[in-house]
């Protein structure tokens, strides 16, 4: 299901008995938080971005980016994923931060969960022998960087398909 920002609470756990898998772009949740609640209420906010609720139930989920209002990279909706907070590190603690997701989960729903949504974990989304050698060498180590720092990382080099096919500064 695309888009599953919002969700009544009670159906969450028909998605994992019925096998569906629940796509989101992270950064929803950060450009959204300064009026989600306040118009769908307090009792409905519950099922909105709850994204651990989900991999609590059982249910796959996916990350995805098509953030059209503005820039948007993959590292913008992973920081999203994990702090729960916006780009200027608001609120404090994160929005609702029981629903973070770990760096491991969120960059898993980028790659090995997105190819498997759309039936190609056979050839995509790891770096696997027989795969497509689909990749990218990043600029700093997003599981180990401080949060913030997330923002900050670059692609420095895109494999795709074996060959490079970017480098950063050429």
């Amino acid at each position: 299901m695309e888009h599953a920002q919002i969700v009544a609470i009670e159906d969450i756990p028909r998605f994992a008995e019925l096998g569906l898998i629940a796509s989101f772009q992270w950064i929803h949740a950060t450009l959204d938080m300064p009026w989600a609640e306040r118009r769908i209420g307090p009792e409905r906010i519950k099922g909105g971005y709850a994204w651990r609720t989900f991999l609590n139930e059982g249910v796959r989920i996916v990350g995805g980016s098509d953030e059209g209002r503005r820039r948007f990279s993959p590292f913008m909706g992973i920081h999203a994923a994990v702090t729960r907070q916006n780009s200027e590190g608001s609120p404090e603690g994160g929005w609702y931060p029981e629903q973070r997701l770990t760096r491991l989960e969120a960059l898993k729903s980028y790659t090995l969960d997105a190819a498997y949504m759309g039936f190609e974990e056979d050839v995509l989304g790891s770096i696997t022998p027989g795969k497509f050698a689909d990749l990218v060498v990043l600029s700093k180590d997003i599981m180990t960087i401080p949060a913030e720092e997330i923002l900050e990382t670059q692609a420095d080099i895109t494999v795709f398909n074996g060959k490079v096919v970017f480098e950063r500064g050429k």
